[in-house]
């Protein structure tokens, strides 16, 4: 299997005819066609519902007792499926500013996440930044 393309086989979703389609990761992809083609249904009710169907089937039976289980959408395969997040088509925000991460509030988990896990290094000679003990600090002055 290519791990750099989405499939999606048998899409049976609303008014989608089992179709197949095989969409590229990594890269900004638009899914356009005529009223009522089943463009939101292919982007929302199948490949969203499933990404989110699969995560929170991976949560233990405790955490998924607070959240609401998504049907499986009527699909024979989706193959190379990435974390998916859906954001509503509406103005949440007046801030020019505001991000995908902002607007789904990830963002204040990964700024968490990088300060635990990242390594900082020196913007100037790239070298780690490491702490230093008092003693340390006296010797370099």
């Amino acid at each position: 299997m290519n791990q750099n393309e989405l499939k999606v086989r048998g899409a049976r979703h609303h008014n989608l005819k089992n179709i197949d389609v095989n969409i590229p990761k990594n890269k900004i992809v638009v899914i356009s066609g005529l009223s009522g083609s089943g463009k939101s249904t292919l982007a929302f009710d199948t490949i969203y519902a499933e990404g989110q169907r699969r995560y929170v089937e991976s949560l233990s039976a405790y955490a998924r007792q607070f959240l609401e289980m998504m049907d499986k959408p009527d699909v024979d395969s989706i193959d190379g499926l990435s974390p998916a997040i859906s954001i509503q088509q509406k103005t949440t925000s007046k801030n020019p500013r505001s991000t995908v991460g902002t607007t789904t509030e990830i963002y204040d988990y990964m700024r968490l996440l990088f300060a635990r896990i990242g390594i900082p290094h020196c913007t100037n000679c790239g070298r780690k930044i490491s702490t230093q003990s008092m003693n340390q600090l006296q010797i370099q002055s």
